[in-house]
């Protein structure tokens, strides 16, 4: 299978020293795509420099919910000097988390709207993180209008967000999390139409079955691909084929 994992992190630490190697392997199982998504500027320069040196990777900027606590504005006037660079293909990843709190929720709002704003402006579409915040997600979202383009990065809420991404246009992306045995969002996974659907492994978080428990890395996604195959009734195949097809659309990377 070919395959592209939409949604990774190869900068952070745990891939410290280990990155070719981790390339190397994501090769050998088929990844021959995949996108470094960026939580801050210093992230996003990383990222960056990673995608210009490596064959097949791709970087975002953007400033996740996390810390936006303390981005201010010379954090996101960076991020839209990042955005204009060819190897920068979205921004994020953004949004609202409610689960951690590590930020206000109104400066979390604020920050996540001013990354809507630049997609507007730029082109590029939006790296959607949403935890226990479905319902400011999806007014936000519902609220940007057509002119934005964005995917629910590693999708675990419910039909609210879902329907309102879907309603918007925009793609929905499924992790190990489906893989797990006390998933329960398989009849959401078979709602979303599949010229919208992604994979991602979000590593180094979230290993899918049957590598639960270790490091995950892009090389996995192959295990998330059989996972999203199963609650579908498809192939394996089939799901790498139109994933990649996906990813290459909503990235801008065809032609």
């Amino acid at each position: 299978m070919t395959l592209f994992d939409s949604h990774c992190h190869l900068t952070d630490e745990r891939f410290a020293g280990d990155v070719e190697a981790t390339l190397e392997r994501a090769r050998a199982a088929g990844v021959t795509r995949l996108v470094t998504v960026a939580s801050d500027v210093e992230d996003a320069e990383a990222a960056l420099a990673l995608a210009r040196r490596s064959g097949g990777v791709w970087a975002t900027a953007g400033v996740h919910p996390h810390v936006a606590g303390s981005a201010g504005d010379a954090a996101l006037a960076r991020v839209r000097e990042l955005a204009a660079e060819a190897e920068v293909v979205a921004l994020g990843e953004t949004g609202l988390d409610y689960y951690y709190d590590n930020a206000p929720r109104d400066v979390q709002r604020r920050a996540f709207l001013r990354h809507l704003e630049l997609a507007a402006d730029t082109g590029l579409p939006i790296v959607l993180h949403a935890r226990e915040a479905d319902d400011d997600a999806a007014a936000m979202v519902k609220d940007a209008g057509p002119g934005v383009r964005g995917v629910l990065h590693c999708f675990a809420g419910g039909p609210v967000l879902l329907q309102a991404g879907l309603d918007a246009g925009w793609y929905v992306s499924f992790s190990g999390l489906v893989s797990f045995a006390s998933y329960e969002g398989a009849a959401l996974v078979r709602s979303v139409p599949q010229d919208r659907l992604l994979i991602e492994t979000d590593s180094p978080y979230l290993a899918p079955v049957p590598r639960r428990g270790r490091r995950n890395e892009p090389a996995y996604v192959a295990h998330v691909a059989e996972a999203v195959a199963a609650h579908r009734g498809v192939a394996p195949e089939h799901i790498a084929e139109l994933t990649t097809r996906n990813a290459l659309r909503f990235y801008q990377l065809e032609g």
